[in-house]
């Protein structure tokens, strides 16, 4: 990203657990956008979640970092950190802030009043994954809203997402996707540390938690006769008997290897793997799939909208353990169509580009300092009741498509049947329009 020859900017990314960047999504975009930002000449300040005892460094790839507690409770951590980054931001005063998640919107009419505009990055649809109980979801559909009411812009990472807040609030959205990495060449060499060899192994990275379906995919693989192992990287706080269940379901082929934070190993798992297994369902682009194709890995995903809008007719797709053994087994049987479809979802990746992502958040925070959004916000009032805060997201329909077969040229996106946010930024060639263990 080129050095911006506009006036510099004091930019605040709030809301995660800071930089550097070790588990997920919002960390991995903090982490690629906000170094661009100093590279373009930007004052960027990160605010960090740190355990007591923890490493506080003071900057990271040019940012400045401010470190602050939070309570350690699933509930809380979050929405309690992002409190003290807020009251440290009303006496430390920037020109534009970007809250990530929508989780922390009871903050945001305190940062109005202290004058600084803000973009929320509302990330999935976080009411339905299984982890919070009928409080929790009912508090995050009432944020939902309140993103909508208080925001000066936000920030959709998937057209589904953007299509929601359209159809739920009439809300206008930043369609801003993450990057795909590249990891052209990054050789094999590391996979004699963990017992492995280049394609002899199928590949889960995920964060241990129901709406990941990782057990899902490890109950499906134990049913197949697959003769590759399956190598399931990533663990999670708050989730023990989650965990358990997981591990039950394993048979001796399934290798847990617990997270990785070895990023040269993560990228050579990504590169080397026979399939990538994808169980994310609720929360948008996701970093992890973006690394997949990035390395030219033969995915196989949960069949929801978000993961057939990155992998098109490059995936395979599955809803039920039966799904996964019948994917598995196929990739087994046919490693040429692998390497077909591997090639293929490289290209989907060309979409997704970390220096066009940068200077889509570039200029939208000017746009927020040059106060070029509308005074009037949507009210936050729903325009249908939509789904109830209980139902699953494996029982919304998947998008019909005739794409899920391999061959022929990649495909524009037909979007003319429903109008699309302002795209944040230009798509690539003709094609429409992330970076941890355990996204």
């Amino acid at each position: 990203m080129p050095a911006s020859t506009s006036r510099r900017l004091r930019i605040a990314l709030v809301g995660t657990r800071g930089v550097p960047a070790r588990y997920g999504g919002f960390e991995t975009a903090v982490e690629e956008v906000g170094r661009r930002l100093v590279e373009a000449g930007h004052d960027v300040v990160v605010y960090c979640r740190t355990t007591t005892g923890g490493p506080r460094p003071a900057t990271h790839l040019g940012m400045r970092l401010v470190h602050l507690p939070a309570l350690r409770r699933r509930s809380l951590e979050t929405l309690s950190h992002t409190g003290l980054s807020v009251a440290h931001l009303m006496a430390h005063r920037v020109d534009a802030a970007i809250v990530f998640n929508a989780a922390n919107a009871p903050w945001l009419p305190l940062l109005r009043a202290a004058g600084i505009p803000v973009a929320t990055h509302v990330d999935g649809l976080e009411w339905k994954r299984a982890k919070w109980g009928s409080v929790g979801k009912r508090y995050y559909r009432v944020v939902e809203a309140l993103s909508v009411r208080w925001s000066d812009a936000l920030i959709a990472d998937a057209q589904g997402i953007a299509d929601y807040y359209r159809d739920e609030f009439a809300a206008p959205t930043e369609l801003i996707a993450y990057g795909a990495p590249k990891t052209d060449g990054v050789g094999s060499e590391l996979l004699a540390d963990v017992g492995l060899t280049s394609r002899g192994y199928h590949l889960v990275v995920a964060r241990f938690e129901p709406e990941n379906h990782v057990d899902v995919i490890v109950d499906g693989y134990r049913r197949s006769d697959a003769e590759l192992p399956l190598v399931v990287v990533g663990s999670a706080p708050y989730a023990d008997d989650y965990t358990r269940r997981v591990h039950t379901l394993a048979d001796d082929r399934v290798r847990f290897l617990g997270g990785v934070w070895d990023q040269d190993l993560l990228d050579q798992l990504y590169a080397n793997c026979a399939t990538y297994l994808h169980g994310h369902s609720v929360g948008g682009t996701n970093p992890s799939l973006l690394r997949a194709i990035g390395a030219g890995a033969a995915t196989i995903a949960y069949d929801v909208s978000f993961n057939r809008e990155v992998l098109e007719s490059s995936g395979r797709y599955f809803r039920t353990p039966d799904g996964v053994r019948a994917a598995v087994t196929e990739a087994e049987a046919d490693p040429q169509q692998l390497r077909s479809r591997g090639k293929r979802a490289r290209l989907f990746a060309a979409r997704y580009d970390w220096d066009q992502v940068a200077t889509a958040y570039e200029e939208l925070c000017r746009r927020l300092v040059g106060r070029s959004f509308p005074s009037s916000r949507p009210s936050g009032r729903r325009l249908r009741l939509g789904p109830a805060a209980g139902t699953r997201i494996d029982e919304w329909p998947a998008p019909t498509t005739d794409s899920t077969q391999d061959g022929g040229a990649p495909r524009p996106r037909r979007t003319a049947e429903r109008p699309a946010p302002r795209a944040a930024a230009p798509a690539p060639v003709d094609f429409p329009s992330a970076r941890t263990a355990q996204s």
